[in-house]
């Protein structure tokens, strides 16, 4: 981030002080107290506002601090948010909050306040916002840049409907770095729509430093005489020839970037406002009355804040508490559960790495998540061989295949539920021309906390359907070191492979990954009634079950697919013939390893003699968020619920039948 002004720091350290006495356990908050709804809000005089929200972000440290989540969007956004519900008419104005992250002190102030430590906590609240769980949330959300496509709906609604309120779009400046922010606001511009954005900066510093001149002159080209002013001008260069208008409207704009920045926005369509400090309750409240009463449209209000702020552990972090475990206030200190394994996420990226040492056509590409895929590591150990795009997904699809065209090896690493965002460009760019990029697929499945908007289900379904394509998952954190040997050595077609969140099984390591046979499983454990096929890391669960239906007197069989696509299908073939029931086990929706098995099954009229197949997968609906044990228990694919599904296809009754005596 570029370094801010001595008298931001100064405000910053000021800040932080006021917070850490509002710490102090249980945590005072009178005002916040009275505040139910933002009609509270709303009666409080301005002057009251620098108190209620020192009090809202000590409230939401301390919820955080209990539930965990992400905290450092929130803490820099306070004053907006106050600001917004103070001077907009909500919800009857609609506030639409891009991704998400931020809306902690939102749902504080919009009558959640008693569920806020319930935040991303089994039937609590939704760490982002959304719709069935409040009229202040018009719009769901958790992917980035998707708010000013949906504030321009809202608009165009309004206008067809003749209602008259007013829309806002508050997006950060990494969501600006999708292209879909772009397009939207191309659209908004060219249909000239009565539509506010406010971006958020707090990263990337589009911006000069802000201070009393630049608020001075946002306060003046927001107001309603300059607006009426400009509108007067326009009146008149309209009655001048066509190249004197053309030059009068460019040498207004000039004039205004000269002391604003912006130019940018402005050729997109949009009047300029900004920067503004967006910790400084004193600029934001009159730009933003300014911007609500004008009849201009569309407007950028560009508002500079700092994630993390008044929160002295979060300020110095890296991540600025992007996202954490339940932590000390007072310390900051996280409690996080010593691992027993290491994480997927680090086994893939030592793995890389290994890789990469061995061949120097080995490239690492991920879209603004590089501690989240584990390539921060990769970046460390090959810095001109990795490369962020930021959040722009289609973009790092096609890029990759562009790599991939020239002779290198990519590794494209998106997390499931982002690289649906990138699915034509995978389609289209990548498999379609047989491009040899590789997909390493984080987040595969169930992700507990983050709830449905970023469950990695459909990859499986999605990535099945497409020709050329190797589909791969491992049952372990040993078999995702051959996997990912396997991808580099893959080097006529697109390959993938999936694995979950969190950490490993603990198995023993190979000292070197191995590229393994393509389209083979292989036997785990070897029986002669029921067989159990998986898919990727539900193995472990099947080997339990396997264990009590031995128990039961049922000999079973357990394989590990370890590819989707292609199948292998004398595997199957196998299982199909020697057992009575065949039970598939995948963490992914409907449409994926099971919908494959079935119609190889089908296709060789292996199902014509009597054989008892059952597919287990997630359930045909969105899971919210939750504890992984416990969901996979409720939606059936543990080690019990597979149990049961064997136990229902042979017509037995359940576990609680007594283990079969064996001779």
């Amino acid at each position: 981030m570029r370094d801010r002004s001595g008298l931001r720091q100064a405000w910053g350290a000021r800040l932080s002080d006021r917070i850490a006495r509002v710490y102090a356990l249980p945590i005072d908050t009178p005002l916040l107290d009275t505040v139910k709804t933002p009609d509270d809000l709303r009666r409080l005089p301005d002057s009251a506002l620098r108190q209620l929200a020192d009090e809202l972000r000590a409230e939401t440290i301390d919820a955080v601090s209990v539930t965990g989540g992400h905290l450092g969007a929130g803490l820099g956004v306070v004053e907006l948010t106050v600001a917004l519900h103070k001077v907009f008419d909500t919800p009857r104005d609609v506030v639409i909050w891009d991704v998400g992250h931020q809306s902690y002190p939102h749902k504080i102030l919009t009558g959640r306040r008693d569920r806020i430590r319930t935040l991303r906590q089994p039937g609590g609240l939704s760490g982002f916002t959304k719709r069935d769980e409040s009229p202040y949330d018009p719009f769901g959300t958790a992917h980035s840049s998707t708010s000013i496509s949906a504030a321009l709906g809202f608009a165009t609604a309004r206008d067809l409907a003749g209602s008259g309120n007013n829309v806002v779009a508050v997006i950060g400046d990494g969501s600006m770095s999708a292209g879909m922010a772009y397009e939207a606001m191309n659209n908004a511009g060219a249909k000239g729509s009565r539509l506010i954005v406010v971006l958020n900066d707090n990263d990337m510093s589009i911006a000069p430093p802000t201070g009393a001149m630049s608020a001075y002159l946002a306060r003046l080209v927001s107001s309603r005489t300059f607006m009426q002013l400009r509108d007067i001008g326009k009146q008149i260069t309209k009655r001048l020839p066509k190249f004197m208008e053309i030059g009068a409207k460019r040498a207004e704009e000039f004039a205004r970037g000269m002391a604003m920045g912006g130019t940018l926005f402005e050729e997109l369509g949009f009047y300029y406002v900004g920067p503004i400090d967006g910790h400084n309750l004193d600029h934001l409240l009159p730009v933003l009355r300014n911007v609500r009463d004008a009849k201009e449209g569309p407007i950028l209000v560009h508002v500079v804040t700092q994630k993390g702020k008044g929160y002295g552990p979060a300020e110095a972090a890296d991540d600025k508490y992007h996202g954490v475990a339940r932590f000390d206030v007072v310390t900051g200190k996280q409690a996080k559960p010593k691992a027993n394994a290491p994480s997927y996420t680090k086994v893939f990226a030592q793995s890389l790495i290994a890789e990469a040492a061995r061949d120097e056509k080995v490239l690492g590409i991920t879209a603004a998540m590089p501690s989240g895929t584990g390539l921060d590591l990769f970046e460390e150990a090959f810095p001109k061989r990795m490369f962020d795009v930021g959040i722009a997904e289609q973009h790092a699809v096609t890029f990759a295949a562009g790599l991939a065209a020239a002779g290198y090896k990519p590794f494209c690493a998106i997390y499931s539920t982002f690289l649906q965002r990138g699915f034509d460009q995978v389609a289209h760019d990548v498999a379609l021309q047989k491009l040899p990029v590789r997909f390493p697929i984080d987040r595969a499945g169930f992700v507990g906390a983050d709830g449905a908007t970023h469950a990695g289900a459909y990859d499986l379904a999605f990535l099945g359907c497409l020709p050329n394509f190797v589909i791969m998952a491992p049952s372990d954190e040993a078999e995702l070191v051959h996997m990912v040997a396997t991808s580099v050595a893959i080097d006529d077609r697109p390959s993938a492979f999936r694995f979950p969140r969190g950490e490993g099984v603990g198995c023993e390591m190979p000292e070197r990954g191995v590229a393994l046979e393509i389209g083979r499983g292989r036997i785990v454990r070897e029986g002669t009634k029921v067989a159990i096929l998986s898919l990727g890391t539900r193995l472990a669960a099947s080997l339990v079950a396997a264990e009590t239906l031995e128990a039961h007197g049922l000999s079973t069989t357990v394989a590990d697919a370890r590819f989707m696509k292609p199948l292998d299908r004398d595997l199957v073939r196998r299982l199909a013939r020697e057992h009575e029931v065949l039970v598939t086990v995948e963490e992914g929706a409907i449409g994926g390893f099971g919908s494959h098995v079935l119609h190889a099954l089908a296709e060789e009229g292996l199902l014509d003699g009597g054989l008892r197949v059952r597919t287990l997968m997630m359930p045909d609906t969105f899971l919210d968020h939750g504890d992984q044990e416990a969901t996979m228990a409720a939606i059936g694919l543990d080690a019990d619920g597979i149990v049961r599904r064997v136990f229902e296809a042979l017509g037995r009754s359940g576990l609680a039948a007594e283990p079969a005596r064996r001779a």
